[in-house]
Order: structure tokens, then sequence, then C-alpha cells
């Protein structure tokens, strides 16, 4: 097991950043990297409030990790500070023992420059996972969550 940090500045207040991480529409939206679709199935946004999301391949050639073109995870969230912090515990939904285990996933907000400071970090990730996958995933999920919110920002 490893673990893994990426961050990304955003150019939209930490509420706004926050909200997006809580919003299961949202979510559908940016947190899926490039090349799959996103289904939330359950979405509790509350400490203790359980998870579960697929992402699946748009194209057959992607192996997933719960089914042949899908990687399904399920968690719940372990600590919540408005504007601050979102904490994730979560599991890929997976009969390959060597993508078992917990991990966590802690986001943390920190207003900068007229915007937000995401830092995203992994703990716990199964090293079967390679890490310039997590890493290639987890930024185009943060590039996909700075367009959603700063064009919202445009728009409000």
């Amino acid at each position: 097991m490893y673990s893994a940090q990426v961050s990304r500045h955003v150019q939209a207040p930490p509420s706004a950043v926050y909200r997006a991480l809580l919003d299961a529409d949202a979510l559908a939206q940016w947190r899926v990297p490039d090349g799959m679709s996103s289904h939330v199935h359950e979405f509790d946004a509350r400490e203790g409030g359980r998870f579960r999301v697929s992402l699946t391949y748009d194209a057959p050639l992607g192996t997933g990790k719960s089914a042949a073109h899908t990687d399904t995870y399920h968690g719940h969230f372990a600590k919540l500070v408005p504007d601050e912090q979102v904490v994730e515990v979560l599991e890929f939904e997976t009969a390959d023992p060597a993508l078992r285990g917990t991990m966590t996933m802690t986001t943390t907000l920190t207003a900068a420059d007229g915007g937000t400071d995401v830092l995203v970090v992994h703990e716990g990730i199964p090293d079967a996972v390679p890490a310039a996958d997590n890493e290639t995933g987890t930024r185009m999920a943060l590039t996909n969550l700075a367009r959603l919110v700063e064009a919202d920002e445009r728009s409000g």
C-alpha cells in the first residue's frame, strides 16, 4: 500500500468547492477521469453517510477493477469540516485480493490567491493500482472540478 497527493488551484471560493465535493450531481460530473462515465448509486453527504459510485470506461478497451470495464467503490464520509475538509474512507468492490483494502481520501481546501488550493491525499492505495494511473486520474478529476466550480462562479 502507498500514499499519494495531488493539488490544484481553483479560481472559486472554498465554499463553492466544498459544495461540489458534497453534491452527488456535481460529483458525477467532476470525479470521473477522461474516457469514463460516472454513476452515483448512493450518496448521503453527512459524517457517517455512505456513498457508492461506479466509473465505467467509455471504450471497451479499459479494464475495470470491479467488472470488465467498471470500477465501483463504496465507503463513508469520516469527517466533514465545512469549507475546509472532506475525509472519505472507501474501498473498491472487487474479488481481486490485490485491489482490496480500505483507502482514505482527504481533500483539504485552503483559501489562496482569490480562490482555493485543493489538496487531495490518498492513503492506503493498493500496490496493484499503478501510482501513475492514480495521479493521472486525480489530476483529471481536479481539472474537471475546477472547470465546474469556476463556470458556476462566472455564471452565478
